[in-house]
């Protein structure tokens, strides 16, 4: 069972920034990749960026070059995921989701990010 805590969510104005964090109850090596969703009201979850085990990284068209994700470089160590969000406007208003995939998907309980115009 994998456990994923988010947070650093929160309100902040267009062109801000915010910084997302996820704990994970495992260390890296039990895990294929982890990643970033996020959903809006009326929308269906999409993935925002996600990291292989391997450190390659993949992210949505609408926030490359904007987010970042990274992770703890301690390979045995229980890990944290992170989600740099730079250039923040409204349509990024979602509900942020932590996910780690092993032989299945786990999820966090997510945390609001609010980008106000």
């Amino acid at each position: 069972q994998v456990q994923l805590v988010e947070s650093g969510g929160g309100l902040v104005q267009a062109g801000g920034s915010l910084r997302l964090s996820c704990a994970a109850s495992v260390i890296w090596s039990s895990l294929n990749a982890m990643g970033w969703y996020r959903q809006a009201p009326g929308k269906q979850r999409e993935l925002v960026a996600q990291i292989t085990r391997g450190g390659n990284t993949n992210y949505a068209d609408s926030v490359k070059g904007r987010f970042t994700i990274s992770r703890d470089n301690a390979k045995n160590a229980k890990n944290t995921l992170y989600l740099e969000m730079n250039s923040l406007n409204p349509e990024d208003t979602a509900t942020y989701y932590c996910n780690a995939f092993s032989y299945c998907d786990y999820w966090g309980q997510g945390t609001q990010v609010t980008v106000s115009s």
